[in-house]
């Protein structure tokens, strides 16, 4: 009973320090996800999480790139966040955090963080 109890506890110990997995750039992306359907929408906060595949990205300098969800598709531009995505593989899965912002006619993100 007592090593029962004693494994209970570390388990839950080490579940309780679980750290997402993956690489972060920037600021690590936390908050609520939303679709980026509801971002291009104007549905969402001006601070937005994302989830989705890196499906393009600026072929220079890795300064921006274009994620797909389910819903659609919105640009990333991570120059304001000093990071850039160059050697991150086409159709990674990604949580992107960011502000959203219009540039013209089209709505994008100015990313804060991701993680992949």
């Amino acid at each position: 009973m007592r090593i029962a109890r004693a494994s209970l506890i570390c388990l839950l110990a080490a579940a309780g320090c679980h750290k997402p997995q993956g690489t972060v750039l920037g600021k690590s992306p936390d908050g609520e996800l939303r679709t980026i359907l509801s971002v291009r929408a104007g549905n969402t906060p001006p601070q937005v999480t994302v989830h989705g595949a890196m499906i393009e990205r600026c072929p220079v300098a890795g300064c921006w790139f274009r994620l797909r969800d389910g819903t659609s598709i919105i640009k990333v531009d991570t120059k304001s966040a000093r990071f850039v995505v160059v050697n991150v593989p086409l159709d990674t899965q990604m949580t992107v955090a960011g502000k959203v912002v219009a540039e013209g006619d089209e709505v994008m993100i100015e990313a804060t963080g991701i993680r992949y």
